[in-house]
């Protein structure tokens, strides 16, 4: 990813940069705020980790970064004492307190990774697949997307995304013929809109890839406890695969909006027809 970082405090950016560089990332340093708002859409600058001090509140920085920047990086609040709840609900994707935890790092830059992933592949204008037979266009689940991130960030309201897919699909494409990949996908999307609820949105976000839209989860364990009925539902499939010979591979993972963390991933494989024709 590019990064930028923007602090006061140059002994601490520098450290933060030194580490950030190390795990493979390109990294710019800024002390002044409007340099540093230039710099994301000159640089195409990815995520954003600021500390808005002398300021205790980081709305000021982060409305200016929305009117000023045509871009939407991952914004990371430095600081040492904001909880993940206050700067959400600042607008930021996520907190990093002070001083450093390498291990929350760690967890940030993949937190970031993710979730820079997932808006730049769902937002990506030069594909698109239809919506019908219960699930939207990519299109259409971008725009739900995009306004989930926001709703969590001036509501302080809660939104996960629930994405199933097949990782496998052009291994079996190669192997057994696009026909056997196709029916693979078609199949599981019917099984999706079979098993989602009324109010789950359920969207097409890649060839081999479908994602619920989870909103206003009414527990804390509810999101979870869709992904895993999902799972033992999917876990029960036989009629998924064609009379090929390469086994099925059935990826689920729920992802928290708007930090980007991992709630939850589970991969399943169903054994090829042709291979149980065979004995």
């Amino acid at each position: 990813m590019k990064i930028l970082i923007i602090d006061r405090d140059t002994m601490f950016s520098n450290l933060l940069a030194s580490k950030m560089r190390a795990a493979g990332h390109e990294v710019f340093e800024t002390t002044i705020k409007n340099d540093g708002i230039e710099q994301i859409d000159e640089k195409k600058i990815d995520a954003v980790y600021f500390d808005p001090s002398p300021m205790a509140d980081p709305r000021g920085i982060l409305l200016h970064v929305r009117r000023m920047v045509h871009t939407f990086p991952y914004l990371v609040l430095l600081s040492k004492e904001m909880t993940a709840q206050e700067a959400i609900k600042a607008g930021c994707h996520a907190v990093l307190a002070k001083p450093i935890d390498p291990q929350a790092l760690d967890q940030s830059l993949g937190n970031a990774e993710r979730m820079v992933d997932l808006m730049t592949r769902i937002g990506d204008e030069s594909y698109d697949f239809p919506s019908g037979g219960g699930v939207i266009s990519k299109s259409a689940f971008n725009q739900l997307f995009r306004s989930a991130i926001d709703r969590v960030g001036r509501y302080g309201e809660t939104s996960q995304v629930l994405f199933i897919g097949i990782p496998n699909y052009d291994d079996i494409k190669l192997d057994d013929g696009k026909y056997a990949a196709d029916y693979a996908v078609s199949k599981l999307a019917q099984n999706l809109v079979r098993l989602r609820r009324q109010s789950d949105i359920l969207g097409q976000t890649d060839v081999h890839e479908y994602a619920l839209l989870l909103q206003r989860p009414q527990t804390e364990s509810e999101s979870i406890d869709a992904a895993k009925r999902f799972t033992a539902a999917l876990d029960e499939l036989s009629d998924i695969t064609s009379n090929g010979v390469t086994d099925l591979n059935i990826d689920v993972r729920l992802v928290d909006i708007p930090t980007g963390a991992l709630e939850f991933e589970h991969r399943h494989r169903i054994a090829a027809q042709g291979k149980l024709s065979a004995g």
